[in-house]
């Protein structure tokens, strides 16, 4: 859907104070006062911050309860069960927990449900099996704050229970014995975006810290925990939480951790991800290229892989996993390019995506590990939430579905008020998921269409570009992207500058390249400048171009590009516009054979 560009103004007088004052680059200064962050030492903490800026972990709401619990049931030699989720989020979480009680010389065991069998939390059945088997203490990551039933289930038990967590709320709070969540109700941890990941990580230091009796932990815990805060950055790019405060330290400091002590799993995994002869990891890799591969595992059902992948140390079976996983997720890109195609025909086909403030789509056959991608998509090409529901093989079995939101719009919250048509529902702002009976499908879409037009604004429905400025393409030298790049880690919350450039001309006639021809790759000339540009997923826009020669406007984020060593600036493009049309209005949708 076409966007409406909205250049971001600039206060002069700021900028030219912030790059006296913090001693940064004009460019830096700009892009920072744009962000609001004017503060010499905000902008310190903001490009140079340290593991040692990380709030001390037992501030976090019910950290020194469930240390102290931990603790004592290693010294007691009781079996500690980590209950973890079926995402990367999830998978990391479970494995800092593993690496810290490992390294107290415990012997913890793991379990992870089966996302297509035993849905979303704690199940109660898993529970019973679990306490069968002997577990005395269950350590929940990145999920349970939603499992009421399931934790009263536990206390039947006799199983002591810690729940860490950082989704949204129920109606009410788990009776567990603990809970580990950074939006505590009745608490206020100044951070309230941390992943489950993230959760974990804060846990195990403290863990640590308390073990050793002070600060200066041991090497063993130490090297434990450098472990930990590159697994933690890998949970935290791939939950899309914000990059801002603790989760920016955790990831522009865990990247070289991630890359250096990931372990013999994920060392495979960035080689066959084409990430290994990298001088530095950022955090787009890991967004776009490893994130994806360890969460195929959970999608196909095989978040044990993932967890096993993560934790293994010996290094045939290591990359055997690796390999694994990595070819599940070439069937995930193809499984999901058929769903994605699927669902738009239906979307166009049997409803009005211009009309309607929320697209609900079902079908049979579609993969439930896929959907919220899907969802994802099609969230982004039609500016509007989507919910996508991967319907059983037989008729009125209970479907699982995805939600996802566009930016400021909060759709658990208007899940939630659906959620009488639900059998469960589950997420947080910008994501979500549900299962619900299949019969009631329509009665639901109906509902949360309704809702959602009553929840959002109307200035939420018109998807728009917000541009950092305007430059020249002689202006992207690789100094000034460098310069840029000081602002990284880039992601939710901290996105990779979007800059525009006006008049420039195709100097060749573009190409498809990838998978199916489904990006673009072409050069652009600006009085007698050349750069490479390439856009992702816009081979769409192939018969739309103009023709070399004519001019038109491009907006994109500059980005290094490494080959073989060599470092060169090129424009990742995400929008155009024809040259003479004011890049402020929104233009009609270009007739495309996916439309």
């Amino acid at each position: 859907m076409p966007k409406r560009w909205h250049v971001r103004p600039h206060d002069a007088a700021a900028v030219a104070a912030l790059e006296r004052s913090a001693g940064v680059p004009g460019v830096v200064a700009a892009l920072l006062v744009g962000r609001g962050v004017t503060d010499p030492a905000a902008v310190k903490r903001f490009l140079a911050g340290t593991l040692t800026d990380l709030r001390n972990p037992e501030t976090l709401p019910g950290v020194p309860e469930a240390a102290n619990r931990i603790l004592t049931a290693v010294r007691e030699g009781r079996q500690i069960v980590i209950y973890g989720d079926y995402d990367a989020d999830g998978m990391t979480a479970t494995a800092i927990l593993l690496g810290c009680l490992e390294a107290l010389d415990a012997q913890p065991r793991w379990y992870v449900p089966n996302r297509f069998e035993e849905g979303y939390g704690l199940n109660g059945e898993a529970l019973a099996r679990l306490a069968a088997e002997g577990a005395g203490l269950i350590v929940t990551v990145d999920c349970g704050i939603a499992s009421v039933t399931e934790a009263d289930r536990a206390r039947e038990l006799g199983l002591e229970l810690v729940i860490t967590d950082h989704h949204a709320f129920g109606e009410s709070l788990p009776a567990a014995d603990v809970l580990v969540h950074p939006r505590l109700p009745g608490t206020s941890y100044p951070f309230g975006e941390l992943c489950g990941a993230g959760v974990a990580f804060k846990l195990a230091w403290a863990i640590a810290t308390r073990a050793s009796g002070s600060k200066q932990v041991s090497p063993r815990l130490r090297e434990m925990l450098l472990r930990g805060v590159g697994l933690a950055t890998l949970g935290t790019v791939a939950d899309v939480v914000p990059l801002l405060d603790e989760n920016r330290i955790i990831v522009r400091r865990g990247l070289e951790c991630l890359r250096q002590r990931g372990g013999p799993g994920l060392t495979t995994l960035l080689k066959l991800a084409g990430l290994a002869d990298k001088s530095a990891l950022d955090a787009e890799d890991v967004a776009f290229r490893l994130a994806p591969r360890l969460n195929a595992a959970g999608r196909f059902g095989e978040a044990a892989k993932g967890i096993e992948l993560l934790t293994a140390t010996d290094p045939a079976r290591a990359a055997t996993l690796a390999t694994y996983v990595h070819e599940l997720n070439a069937r995930r890109e193809t499984e999901e390019r058929s769903i994605v195609l699927a669902a738009t025909k239906q979307a166009v086909e049997r409803f009005d995506p211009e009309r309607d403030a929320a697209l609900v789509l079902a079908d049979r056959g579609w993969n439930a590990g896929i959907v919220g991608i899907v969802a994802g998509r099609l969230a982004e090409r039609f500016h509007r939430p989507v919910v996508v529901i991967a319907q059983g093989a037989y008729e009125g079995l209970v479907a699982s579905g995805s939600a996802r939101s566009v930016p400021g719009f909060d759709v658990h919250a208007a899940l939630a008020a659906c959620r009488s048509l639900l059998v469960t529902c589950g997420g947080h702002a910008a994501a979500a998921g549900l299962r619900i009976d299949e019969p009631r499908i329509e009665a639901f879409r109906q509902a949360f269409v309704a809702e959602v037009a009553a929840r959002m604004p109307e200035s939420l429905r018109r998807a728009q570009l917000t541009l950092d400025g305007e430059t020249t393409l002689a202006g992207l030298s690789l100094e000034a992207v460098e310069r840029i790049e000081q602002l990284a880690p880039f992601g939710q919350g901290n996105r990779r500058p979007v800059l525009c450039a006006s008049g420039v001309t195709l100097a060749e006639p573009p190409r498809a390249i990838g998978g199916g021809g489904r990006h673009l790759s072409m050069r652009l000339l600006q009085h007698g400048a050349t750069i490479r540009g390439v856009a992702f997923g816009g081979a769409e826009w192939l018969p739309h171009l103009p023709v070399p020669g004519e001019p038109f406007h491009v907006a994109f984020k500059p980005k290094i590009n490494e080959f073989r060593g060599r470092r060169t600036a090129e424009m990742e493009l995400v929008d155009w516009r024809p040259a003479g049309v004011d890049v402020a209005t929104e233009l009609p949708p270009l007739t495309t054979a996916a439309s």
